[in-house]
């Protein structure tokens, strides 16, 4: 799923979230466009249960995108994220990668919260 979304991820008036929850499949992956520290961010999000975690969509390797189409991303059988480009797979809790060819790096956490349905940039 890809939203083309651009969210501050502020508070204020007419603030919106990143996606709403409900959009976002339990076990799924959805790429959003969010503006952090002024640039524009192409961002990976992971739903597991109640919780989302976010990550640049920024493979370590070689810098570029993991999704292999927009929005389109690789699970392995393992339930590991799978950079299309060079095979990179990552653990979904922390974004470590665990085989290939930056293995022991990690994906750019982004900080965002579930609240109000929504998910939110922290």
């Amino acid at each position: 799923m890809r939203t083309s979304l651009n969210a501050s991820g502020d508070d204020g008036s007419g603030a919106q979230p990143l996606i709403e929850l409900e959009r976002l499949a339990d076990g799924g992956f959805a790429e959003v466009e969010a503006t952090i520290d002024g640039d524009a961010e192409s961002l990976l999000l992971y739903r597991d249960g109640d919780a989302v975690r976010a990550w640049l969509n920024i493979c370590p390797h070689a810098g570029r995108r993991l999704d292999w189409a927009p929005g389109q991303f690789l699970k392995s059988k393992d339930g590991l994220l799978v950079c299309a480009a060079h095979g990179a797979s990552f653990e979904l809790g922390g974004g470590e990668c665990v085989a290939g060819p930056c293995r022991g790096e990690a994906l750019r956490a982004v900080a965002v919260d579930v609240r109000d349905g929504g998910v939110w940039l922290a």
